[in-house]
């Protein structure tokens, strides 16, 4: 790449309602958008960063803005992996060299990383964590989901009523749990326990990050997947024995070129691969929609959390999540 020109700008987003985890409560998010142009074509990446790891709107500005130069010397993406570290920042600019590049070779992003056409995904929809009625609700709501993830909090009994009250709703869904770090290992066998009486068939981070040598030789009948204890490639190799599923999510690995080496480099390790997302616009997810082709577990439901969304944006029906070429990877 050469003479390229690159935009840096922050936007507020939104959230129709409040949604709880473990631990916070978000109301809005801001969001980082990078556009790189070179005249005839443009390429566009968001960012939410990661909260947990403090990588917030002012830490990606500033790494971005700080490697101006090298990014519009024409930089291309393997070099920007040396560049930046993972976060969000390198995601934005990473997300906006594959769209400026597709656009330049005038072949859609799902050809430019070798996956070819995308095809719609079954996405899991998520229920923050709440009274477990008030969550039994929120299921019958989503009357369209195939799939449901539900948000714990790491209070047992409470998250035990949680899941049979959707279970109870839902009968008919596939069930995943995310924890968020909220459990210990001498609470988990318990939770684990309940979830197969409730047909549940995941349980993301049940642990806090650093924990993750406790679940060495944890047996569970149900697959365990790392988030938080999965941010990048380097993390892989100590997942082995201890999750069973690793959780890519592109502003924690910073960027597609990254989430799709981590994808394949869990398959060579034997692990399931999920794509998750943070907070963000169809602009977020559309990058996360391409690393879904090669997933097991696809969680993009963020948009629908938004009071709005851009336009055009991702199309959810039928339980699915379609990103098409006029939502980004194309010009």
């Amino acid at each position: 790449m050469s003479g390229i020109t690159m935009d840096v700008s922050v936007e507020k987003l939104r959230l129709a309602a409040p949604f709880r985890i473990s631990g916070f409560v978000f109301e809005e998010q801001d969001v980082v958008v990078v556009e790189l142009r070179d005249g005839a074509h443009r390429g566009r990446g968001e960012a939410s960063g990661v909260y947990y790891l403090n990588d917030k709107t002012a830490q990606i500005l500033s790494a971005i803005k700080s490697r101006r130069t090298a990014i519009e010397s024409g930089l291309d993406r393997l070099s920007l992996q040396q560049l930046l570290p993972p976060g969000g920042a390198r995601n934005a600019v990473d997300c906006a060299m594959w769209e400026l590049e597709a656009a330049r070779k005038g072949v859609p992003v799902g050809q430019l990383a070798g996956i070819g056409a995308l095809k719609p995904l079954t996405t899991t929809f998520t229920l923050g964590a709440d009274e477990p009625q008030k969550m039994a609700d929120g299921a019958r709501k989503y009357d369209h989901a195939r799939s449901l993830k539900l948000k714990l909090t790491g209070e047992l009994d409470t998250d035990i009523a949680r899941v049979q009250a959707v279970r109870s709703a839902r009968p008919d869904v596939w069930i995943g749990v995310d924890a968020n770090q909220g459990y210990h290992i001498d609470t988990l066998r318990e939770l684990v326990g309940e979830l197969v009486r409730a047909r549940v068939s995941l349980l993301e981070q049940p642990l806090p990050r650093g924990r993750e040598s406790d679940l060495q030789g944890f047996i569970s009948p149900i697959p365990i997947a790392a988030d938080e204890s999965a941010s990048s490639l380097a993390d892989l190799p100590g997942l082995s024995g201890r999750f069973q599923i690793v959780n890519i999510k592109l502003d924690k690995c910073g960027g597609l070129t990254e989430g799709l080496a981590m994808a394949r480099k869990a398959r060579e390790l034997g692990l399931g691969v999920m794509v998750g997302n943070m907070v963000g616009t169809s602009l977020a997810m559309a990058p996360g929609f391409v690393l879904g082709q090669l997933c097991d577990v696809v969680d993009l439901d963020g948009p629908i959390f938004l009071s709005r969304d851009r336009a055009p944006g991702a199309v959810y029906a039928d339980g699915q999540i379609q990103c098409g070429e006029e939502v980004w990877g194309s010009d």
